[in-house]
């Protein structure tokens, strides 16, 4: 049983995550420089990409230059689009040798890309925080579409669970405690790193998993 305090800490995080992602919302230029392999942000559902700045600034001061996805809004879109769109980005600027760093729904997003729409072999890997690879069993108590289809039974789901072939291209970061995947976010022959944090979205600012992104980037 997960304790209301790590709950509440958990949301809190997210708030101030979210808040302080809007500084500058409408400037993604700035991250567009840099020699070494390109990142396409992939955000959760409900999550513009400035949820995801931190790492933008991190991956970019690190060399990387840094790619977001306008068309994906706030990525309540069913996964299939929103891989059409991300995988459009990346034909229409014909990037290369892509290294796609996602949080939660956005790895899902990532997989779906590598399995089904980059055909030209864009996409080197993926590096996903707390993604629900297996689905979620509190989905089926959602109401909105966006949420109920982390099902575990729902298509999509089902047919990215079953294929594993793009699964040792894929490092899975997550806490040991997650408030929104009870199931967890172990996948079958990926690189999987768990650490000592409780939370979906706490977990983006823990020091170890900052650092383990770095470095599943620079591989």
């Amino acid at each position: 049983m997960i304790s209301p305090r790590v709950y509440a800490a958990d949301y809190a995080y997210a708030l101030r995550l979210g808040l302080r992602g809007l500084r500058n919302a409408r400037d993604d230029s700035q991250y567009l420089g840099g020699d070494l392999a390109p990142v396409l942000l992939l955000p959760g559902v409900y999550e513009p990409w400035t949820f995801l700045r931190p790492l933008a600034d991190r991956l970019h001061r690190l060399g990387h230059p840094v790619h977001v996805v306008r068309a994906l809004g706030r990525n309540t879109r069913s996964i299939p689009v929103a891989a059409a769109r991300a995988q459009r980005y990346l034909d229409e600027h014909d990037l290369r040798g892509v290294v796609l760093v996602a949080h939660s729904k956005g790895g899902l997003i990532g997989k779906h890309m590598m399995l089904v729409n980059d055909a030209d072999g864009r996409i080197d890997r993926l590096v996903a925080i707390a993604t629900p690879f297996g689905g979620s069993r509190y989905a089926h108590w959602m109401l909105d579409p966006s949420l109920r289809a982390f099902r575990p039974t729902d298509r999509t789901m089902a047919m990215l669970a079953a294929n594993a072939s793009v699964n040792a291209r894929v490092t899975s970061i997550y806490g040991s405690v997650d408030t929104h995947i009870p199931e967890g976010c172990e996948l079958p022959g990926a690189v999987n790193l768990e650490f000592p944090v409780q939370g979906h979205f706490r977990v983006l600012g823990d020091a170890g998993v900052l650092a383990a992104v770095d470095a599943a980037v620079a591989r």
